[in-house]
């Protein structure tokens, strides 16, 4: 009898530990950090694809799609917008990186500018360009865009 009690002792020890062991597994799993992409944005070897002066909206359309933000401004161009947020536990998820491109066309129809925008200290700064003028239309609207840094939920985006 004495041999059935320390086995049920050590049974009960180890269902104990296993017990233990996955809860903490658990609990750090949920405070692992979850990254999620909002949006499109086409990447840069796509925009190569798109010229300068030659191509036109249906072109452009065929090589790198349509965005989800077009003609805001007049329909000077479309601007495709991508965030990335970082889900951390219970945390409110935090918005760690936006960019926006932005292609002008022509009152012709034609590509005028390609440019891709980002955020570095809160400000917006071109990290890329291809231009055929040095005068950047809607500019207004892309510092919009980016300027609401952090401030929209993931919800608003997704329509939950």
């Amino acid at each position: 009898m004495g041999l059935f009690d320390k086995t049920s002792a050590s049974a009960a020890i180890g269902r104990g530990l296993r017990f233990g062991l996955v809860g903490a597994m658990l609990f750090l799993a949920a405070c692992a950090t979850v990254y999620r992409n909002h949006g499109y944005v086409p990447t840069d070897d796509d925009l190569a694809l798109v010229e300068v002066g030659v191509d036109t909206r249906e072109t452009v359309t065929e090589k790198i799609g349509r965005p989800t933000a077009s003609g805001l401004l007049n329909d000077v161009g479309w601007f495709y917008v991508q965030s990335r947020w970082a889900y951390r536990g219970a945390f409110e998820p935090k918005e760690i990186d936006r960019q926006v491109v932005s292609i002008t066309f022509t009152e012709a129809g034609r590509v005028e500018n390609v440019e891709r925008f980002g955020l570095e200290r809160g400000k917006v700064v071109p990290l890329s360009r291809r231009v055929t003028e040095t005068n950047v239309k809607g500019l207004s609207l892309i510092q919009q865009l980016l300027g609401s840094f952090g401030r929209i939920a993931p919800g608003v985006i997704t329509g939950d």
